[in-house]
């Protein structure tokens, strides 16, 4: 009976991250697109409908094994939107535009949840569980955005700092990270698992952003 009890809940934060990430993907479609790269929208990326960007590990297998362990943290992915870095206008920062859009993105939906938080507060038609699933939403989707700006490949963060770092740097530090990504990832996760890094610095942006409206 727990687990019934719970299992909104859960499905809601599923639901949520999966969406989140596909909003996140399609911007990263669009922000190249509007450089001038169509590879996205070629091949049907540019589009809310999940079944195109579903990852069979990111999207089903690991929210699924966080179901099943009852894990409070949860991880989720959607296949990576391509797109072809030679096509964009700005050859400079194209890639860091592209990567900016992702965790953007989340920062948006975050506060469009916020919005609406405050609207059915200020109508006083919020519970304890519309409570939660509001702001389960604006912490899930901040939680992505800070992820997603961390400065390790293969996360969006990385671009952003091949693109601050003047050359041969940059160069040198896009080889060893790419060649090393799924390590440097494994370690990655193993570190914010172990502590409260990642975790301190959403709550920081998540009471920013209620002070902002409470």
């Amino acid at each position: 009976m727990e687990f019934l009890s719970i299992e909104p809940k859960t499905l809601w934060i599923i639901g949520i991250l999966i969406f989140s990430v596909i909003i996140h993907e399609i911007s990263h479609g669009y922000a190249a697109y509007f450089q001038g790269d169509s590879t996205a929208e070629q091949q049907g990326r540019l589009t809310l409908n999940p079944i195109p960007h579903i990852d069979p590990i990111g999207s089903i297998l690991l929210p699924a094994f966080f179901v099943i362990t009852g894990s409070n943290f949860f991880l989720g992915w959607a296949k990576p939107v391509p797109y072809n870095p030679n096509n964009l206008k700005n050859k400079r920062w194209g890639e860091a535009m592209v990567a900016l859009a992702g965790p953007l993105s989340n920062i948006i939906l975050a506060i469009i949840f916020l919005i609406v938080t405050f609207f059915l507060m200020s109508l006083n038609i919020t519970n304890e569980m519309t409570m939660f699933l509001m702001q389960s939403a604006i912490f899930m989707n901040l939680f992505l955005a800070v992820l997603n700006l961390l400065p390790v490949a293969p996360l969006d963060g990385s671009k952003i700092l091949y693109a601050l770092l003047p050359y041969p740097t940059n160069f040198k530090v896009r080889n060893f990270m790419e060649k090393n990504h799924l390590i440097i990832f494994i370690f990655l996760i193993i570190f914010l698992l172990q502590t409260n890094f990642l975790t301190n610095i959403v709550f920081f942006l998540y009471k920013f952003l209620i002070n902002l409206f409470f």
